[in-house]
């Protein structure tokens, strides 16, 4: 394989992960328990899959295409916002399952760190029925979210799909996705899919869970002992690149004071793919991946804001809602003047 670095021929992305709908509650200080919590509510497209499948559009990524899967409720919906953000959508509507469901605990007096509740609905119900080889004509690329590995259907679809990248010689990268359901599957059956892969992109928490390791940069060391290219996403502290066993950079940050962080590490991700595809070293990507992280945490939710809507940190962009008709981006529920304050303040 060519060590994670692309051809350069701006070929096709292909993504295949999840695609859900976020419950974004950004809320001050710890919640309280047994009563109201003051907080500012709104409902927006995600799924680590779907966000990386349209930052990587953002970016600059001509051809960019996603495979999920979704329920029949908000199928519609789903599709017009990927299409409108520059992604070709496969969405597979699920007969049975809704559409997944995350609700997003953003405490704005914490950095924006966020908690996840996750009901992964239909979008981890996806198989290897719904792959088909066909998928990978035009592709140059292909990336995998780690949210697959974590139920034994998509999982299946997942090995499915690399085994026949790597039989068209197309790169395969992975992003773990979550530490949590890292740690229920266990780093030995995660280790064991990776080592096929040409590039991965941890969290810094995710490739200390992976390793054992405390440290961040000798994790991604480690890391690139068994995957060619691994770059890990490091927050503030921007990111790692390590290549055979050694640390080859350390990109800073984009110093940003953070709204909702949210997507940042999808981000960085889609950002980092476009680059790679445009010919990019891979240092010269993770700066890209950074500024890209920057500018999701200036604003709610985990996807970018499109041309011509302005930032979505001023609330103001429409969106069209799972049900009919249109209505904005943000659904507020204001309980308390020091969340509304939180919520308009200009970054």
């Amino acid at each position: 394989m060519d060590q994670g670095v692309s051809t350069g021929r701006d070929g096709a992305l292909l993504v295949v992960g999840d695609v859900v709908t976020d419950v974004v509650a950004r809320h001050r200080g710890r919640l309280a328990a047994g009563t109201d919590t003051a907080a500012v509510i709104r409902t927006l497209p995600g799924g680590a899959g779907a966000n990386v499948a349209c930052w990587a559009a953002h970016e600059g990524c001509a051809d960019v295409r996603l495979l999920g899967r979704v329920g029949a409720d908000a199928a519609a919906w789903h599709e017009r916002e990927l299409v409108a953000a520059g992604v070709r959508p496969r969405l597979v509507v699920d007969p049975e399952a809704a559409t997944g469901t995350v609700i997003c605990l953003v405490d704005t007096a914490a950095a924006a760190e966020r908690t996840f509740l996750t009901d992964s609905g239909a979008s981890l119900r996806l198989g290897p029925a719904d792959w088909s080889d066909a998928l990978l004509d035009g592709v140059d690329r292909l990336h995998l979210s780690g949210y697959l590995l974590f139920t034994e259907s998509s999982r299946a679809l997942a090995e499915r799909a690399l085994a026949a990248a790597r039989a068209r010689g197309v790169p395969v990268s992975l992003d773990p996705a979550s530490a949590g359901f890292l740690e229920e599957l266990g780093a030995d059956r995660f280790l064991a899919f990776a080592r096929e892969l040409d590039l991965l992109l941890p969290s810094r928490d995710e490739a200390c869970l992976l390793t054992g390791l405390p440290e961040p940069a000798d994790a991604a060391a480690e890391l690139s002992r068994l995957v060619p290219l691994v770059v890990a996403k490091a927050g503030a502290d921007g990111a790692l690149v390590a290549r055979s066993g050694t640390v080859r950079a350390r990109v800073p940050a984009v110093p940003v004071t953070p709204r909702d962080t949210t997507g940042a590490g999808d981000a960085f991700t889609g950002a980092f793919l476009a680059a790679l595809l445009m010919g990019a070293a891979p240092e010269e990507a993770a700066a890209r991946g950074c500024r890209a992280g920057a500018e999701a945490v200036r604003a709610v939710g985990g996807r970018p804001s499109r041309r011509g809507e302005g930032s979505r940190a001023d609330g103001d962009a429409p969106i069209r809602s799972p049900g009919a008709g249109t209505l904005p981006t943000a659904v507020r529920t204001v309980l308390a003047p020091e969340c509304r304050d939180a919520d308009d303040q200009a970054l």
